[in-house]
């Protein structure tokens, strides 16, 4: 496929959205006041914007691999304290969707990639930590899909560890934490009911509920 395609799209996407409003490219130069943070995994499959239904200047997003939230992670980190500190976001959402490939290679042992088996390494230990339920599941991929629940409910326990979300919650800041999941079958996002929204409560982790 030639990158030719992606210009021709993006003349296209820009005409679109000129005819639409005029001055859209002109409001977006002048800066962002995103009300909301995605932290989700890098899937091509999950596009953040188009899930929310949000445009462009609407949602500050953090991508990688199983979404994960690891304390040294020097990327997600300035990303996390950007967005609660510069840009005061109102709501951090930690999304996961159901097969996620980087839990499936968790679930599955070494994949041969070091940089990858290196990066899940938290999902392999979330594996280890739940073995006997994610064990007593027959299904295999009710299997991976449960050990995505857990992954999201542990990622929002990992931000609400974060200095910069612990600062805003000592301010009195309102912010909340939130853990969701997509489903890619349906388009559907789900919450899992793990939302924090101050620095006093224990982190709380529950079956999806369905919407």
């Amino acid at each position: 496929m030639s990158i030719t395609r992606l210009f021709d799209n993006n003349r296209h996407w820009r005409a679109h959205k000129t005819a639409q409003d005029p001055t859209f490219f002109s409001r977006l130069a002048r800066g962002q006041a995103p009300a909301y943070l995605w932290i989700g995994c890098s899937d091509s499959r999950v596009p953040a914007n188009d899930i929310l239904g949000l445009e462009p200047g609407e949602l500050f997003v953090h991508r990688n691999i199983a979404n994960l939230v690891v304390a040294d992670d020097a990327n997600l980190c300035a990303v996390i304290t950007y967005a609660v500190a510069a840009l005061r976001v109102r709501d951090v959402l930690v999304v996961g969707h159901y097969g996620c490939g980087g839990v499936r290679a968790a679930l599955g042992g070494p994949s041969g990639l070091e940089a990858v088996d290196a990066w899940l390494r938290p999902v392999t230990d979330l594996h280890a930590a739940n073995r006997a339920e994610l064990d007593a599941i027959a299904d295999p991929e009710a299997r991976v899909d449960r050990l995505c629940e857990l992954n999201v409910a542990q990622q929002v326990a990992n931000v609400a560890a974060h200095p910069a979300v612990q600062d805003a919650w000592a301010e009195g800041r309102t912010l909340n934490l939130h853990g969701l999941i997509y489903g890619l079958a349906d388009g559907q996002l789900h919450d899992l009911g793990c939302t924090r929204t101050g620095a006093a409560e224990a982190p709380r982790a529950s079956a999806a509920q369905r919407g």
